[in-house]
């Protein structure tokens, strides 16, 4: 029978008492601060319950308490209901931060225990710092929820995959090169590499250890004479073998990574990214005296900026993609009322995975009707799928892994007539998507320079949404990719980097509204070069995306002038793409009524 929340809660609470903890923290982590988390590190989701991917529990002998961004507060109310845990909303006013809360209400002494490979460096040291302006101590070493979780699913080790010269576009000893370059001018001798798509990329890897991202668990370890990659012995195959011993790679087991650091002394200094690597490798290096340099990875920057061969690759695999959603579009127009969210995910789902090149999804499919789409990263299950019914909104958010590209898109559709202050919303967030999309900055803007252009329409309603505009996407790697954004307000950690030619970018303005409905448009735009004069190089956007908007859920009348516009070229140019690829007259048929100038 599965544990109650409670009861899982007090089986870790009388842990803590035995080891003398009085405080016990669980982040969404893995060793390697990766975003999306195998089941295996799914700690925080068994102690508390709430799925969503991004949350900080914290546990006390009397209280519990579970840090969430805006994205996840209706999805974290439902789930966490009775569960005693309190649900503090980061980022509302009032709202204490993780740091705050524990200089007010710890007391002096209190001990603060925490698996330190499951914590970033950087969150580590600012948990450190309030621990000693309170007074308190922070334990690393012990994982107490191991202790209570029988039935946690195994680790991952899938065969790792050495990507073929014709979809890389840069070589694995170029690569190489420019970061040791990188390293020399940062002052550093060395570098660990903890974020496993930075090693992915180098490398020219691909793996299958964490659902929908193609990532191998790994560690790298960088110096002016050796290059040495720990992965798992069970994902080592002949090819791996082979690529190693050509490009005078040292292959190691990935047990040994900790008692291989221990023994490490290097000559200068090592760089980490404190956020990508965890806080106990930081201890370790530290403890040894080594001499650290805490920054950004130069592999993150560059993995950033998409060679010629990858955007090459990027625009035809788009195209695919958006041919098949407007497919699976048209079949939820003409018969999605009736159906339930979850097979209308199965459905997309299989039609994309039909295609040769797409070896899986880039994320698990958002598929949500009425006030289901007003949670962000909603996803339907056997238990609770709601059916469509005309006069609501259906959003659907997906994407795919191909072979050439990782693709991320959402479409909100009509079911029917629906009431006039939703299409006035749809209309405006529209609005949004193509202003950014259409937008002409200077070099040297960064993501937040640009973020009131998609915003600007939806705050003319007094709304707002409780996220960022645009996140950036990788190249047959995770869905969300930094150090490029497009929001309002850094998080802890963010950096506010400049958007240059080769980046990709999400533009995704939306609406949501608890407990009635949720619109999201998402289009993925690659950074491009414009024009250069005396006022400098200026820089725009090329879409990638080409999927009609619903122009059944379109007021034409809350368009302006140059919005009409804006919308009748982008569907010109849907048109122009996908007809050669949709051989189905009734598709054929659909794309030009769904791309009608209005």
């Amino acid at each position: 029978m599965k544990m109650r929340i409670s009861e899982i809660l007090e089986s870790l609470r009388i842990s803590m008492g035995v080891n003398g903890a009085q405080w016990y923290l669980a982040d969404t982590a893995d060793p390697h601060a990766s975003e999306y988390v195998s089941p295996h590190y799914a700690e925080r989701e068994f102690l508390s319950g709430f799925t969503g991917s991004a949350g900080t529990l914290l546990v006390g002998i009397e209280t519990a308490l579970l840090w969430t961004d805006g994205r996840y507060y209706v999805q974290a109310e439902k789930e966490l209901k009775d569960s005693g845990i309190t649900l503090m909303r980061s980022g509302d006013a009032g709202v204490l931060s993780l740091e705050q809360y524990i200089e007010k209400y710890f007391a002096s002494g209190d001990t603060l225990f925490l698996d330190g490979k499951l914590i970033s460096a950087e969150k580590g040291l600012r948990l450190k710092k309030a621990l000693s302006s309170a007074g308190c101590k922070i334990k690393i070493g012990r994982n107490l929820t191991h202790v209570i979780w029988k039935d946690r699913p195994a680790d991952s080790a899938e065969e790792i995959r050495v990507l073929p010269p014709e979809l890389c576009g840069c070589d694995y000893k170029q690569k190489l090169k420019d970061l040791k370059d990188a390293l020399a001018e940062a002052g550093a001798e060395a570098c660990v590499l903890c974020a496993l798509d930075e090693q992915m990329w180098l490398f020219n890897l691909r793996g299958r250890d964490i659902p929908c991202n193609p990532v191998a668990y790994a560690y790298t370890v960088v110096t002016k004479q050796k290059v040495s990659l720990y992965a798992k012995e069970r994902a080592v195959n002949d090819e791996l073998c082979a690529f190693a011993r050509d490009e005078d790679i040292t292959l190691r087991p990935y047990e040994d990574f900790y008692k291989d650091l221990t023994d490490l002394h290097f000559e200068g200094a090592v760089l980490l990214d404190p956020k990508s690597c965890n806080f106990l490798i930081l201890r370790i290096l530290q403890r040894n005296g080594n001499r650290t340099v805490c920054a950004d990875s130069p592999v993150k920057a560059a993995k950033a900026v998409k060679n010629e061969k990858e955007q090459e690759w990027i625009r035809k695999v788009y195209l695919e993609d958006s041919a098949v959603l407007t497919r699976f579009l048209r079949y939820v127009k003409e018969q999605g009322a009736g159906q339930d969210e979850l097979s209308l995910a199965r459905r997309l789902d299989e039609m994309r995975l039909s295609l040769a090149d797409c070896s899986d999804l880039s994320f698990s499919t958002i598929s949500a009707f009425g006030p289901n789409a007003a949670m962000m990263h909603y996803e339907a299950t056997e238990e609770h799928s709601d059916v469509l019914k005309e006069g609501g909104f259906y959003l659907v958010d997906s994407g795919g892994q191909y072979d050439g590209g990782t693709t991320d898109v959402t479409r909100t559709l009509a079911i029917g007539e629906v009431p006039a202050e939703l299409k006035k919303q749809f209309t405006r967030v529209c609005a949004g998507m193509l202003a950014l999309q259409n937008a002409v900055f200077l070099s040297g803007a960064a993501g937040r320079n640009l973020d009131i252009l998609a915003r600007q329409p939806v705050w003319e309603m007094a709304m707002d949404y409780k996220c960022g505009t645009g996140h950036g996407v990788g190249y047959m790697l995770n869905v969300h990719e930094g150090p490029q954004n497009i929001r309002t307000k850094l998080q802890p950690g963010q950096t506010d980097a400049e958007l240059l030619p080769g980046m990709l970018v999400s533009d995704e303005p939306g609406v949501y509204v608890a407990g009635s409905h949720g619109v999201r448009i998402e289009n993925i735009l690659l950074v491009q070069h414009k024009t250069e004069n005396s006022d400098g190089e200026f820089l725009c956007f090329e879409p990638l995306t080409w999927v009609p908007v619903d122009l059944d859920a379109i007021d034409a009348e809350a368009l302006k002038p140059h919005e009409r516009e804006w919308l009748n070229a982008y569907h010109a140019k849907v048109r122009e793409k996908l007809m050669p690829l949709l051989r189905d007259p009734e598709d054929a048929a659909f794309l030009h009524r769904a791309t009608r100038e209005i």
